[in-house]
């Protein structure tokens, strides 16, 4: 990830300063010494401590960074999760790239940590989803992670999951998508596990008489059907459940006896945390 993160620093520097940071050129001095808090102003769990970092270190690895909070950890309204000292310039051009990620990231974590909190004694795994911002998929992911949560799918490239969509292109098919996904991992000579999407019990039955598959995702079943799918799945694939899953029915869900739960809302719902970077 780290090319991946240095790229996408150089490119939001490059959107936001271009030829200059003018107001700042023009109103300090360039020799400057200064120093800023990152003060929290919202109750929540902090993300992208170290993500702020590696922003300041791009522009100036002379950067005195002091952490009092670190990624993961709780936070309230006057906290100050770190101070940064160096040139009060650089600190300006930092400024709002640090606080726009950090914002996010740590909104992301915050909602993440409230769905493992209903988790808490099962041995569920929450999943997040390909429900994310082009281009930062990896920072919202992090996000996840930093709150206890479990990256599922990077892209594309590194799972077969056969939806509904693909179920009916392949002429509504499910027994056909599954066969033409074996043949073509094996004609590509790729080994990528393989999920199937159902959605009612019918679908489940011609899943199960195909097999060749790692796991069966149960899309938008009801407390009941999910109970019972679960049951006649009877272990001999991993379950995931997704669709219609929020804070207010996830540990139901969970009792069901599904193994993993995937949540879209983790990185499209969420509220970012207010925070902000004042001079100390």
């Amino acid at each position: 990830m780290s090319e991946q993160l240095h790229d996408f620093i150089r490119r939001a520097f490059e959107e936001d300063i271009k030829d200059g940071d003018h107001t700042s050129l023009a109103c300090i001095p360039a020799d400057a010494i200064s120093q800023a808090k990152l003060l929290v102003k919202d109750t929540g769990v902090l993300a992208g401590v170290e993500l702020a970092k590696t922003i300041f270190y791009h522009l100036d690895p002379n950067f005195e960074i002091e952490i009092f909070i670190q990624d993961g950890q709780l936070v309230k309204y006057g906290d100050i999760a770190f101070i940064v000292k160096g040139r009060a310039q650089l600190i300006l051009q930092a400024e709002r790239l640090v606080l726009n990620c950090m914002q996010r990231m740590s909104g992301i974590a915050s909602f993440t940590r409230l769905f493992m909190n209903e988790l808490e004694g099962t041995n569920v795994q929450l999943l997040d989803t390909r429900k994310t911002t082009p281009t930062i998929r990896f920072l919202e992911k992090w996000a996840v992670r930093i709150a206890g949560g479990t990256n599922y799918r990077e892209g594309l490239y590194d799972r077969i999951m056969i939806k509904d969509n693909h179920t009916d292109y392949c002429d509504g098919d499910i027994q056909k998508a599954i066969q033409r996904a074996r043949h073509y991992l094996a004609d590509k000579g790729l080994d990528l596990p393989i999920t199937v999407e159902v959605r009612n019990l019918d679908e489940l039955d011609k899943v199960l008489a195909v097999g060749q598959i790692d796991r069966i995702m149960l899309d938008n079943f009801d407390l009941a059907t999910t109970a019972q799918a679960v049951q006649i799945i009877n272990k001999r694939f991993e379950v995931e459940a997704s669709g219609g899953i929020g804070l207010e029915n996830i540990r139901a869900v969970a009792l069901t006896g599904v193994d993993f739960i995937s949540v879209g809302a983790l990185t499209h719902s969420f509220r970012s945390l207010d925070l902000s970077l004042k001079k100390c």
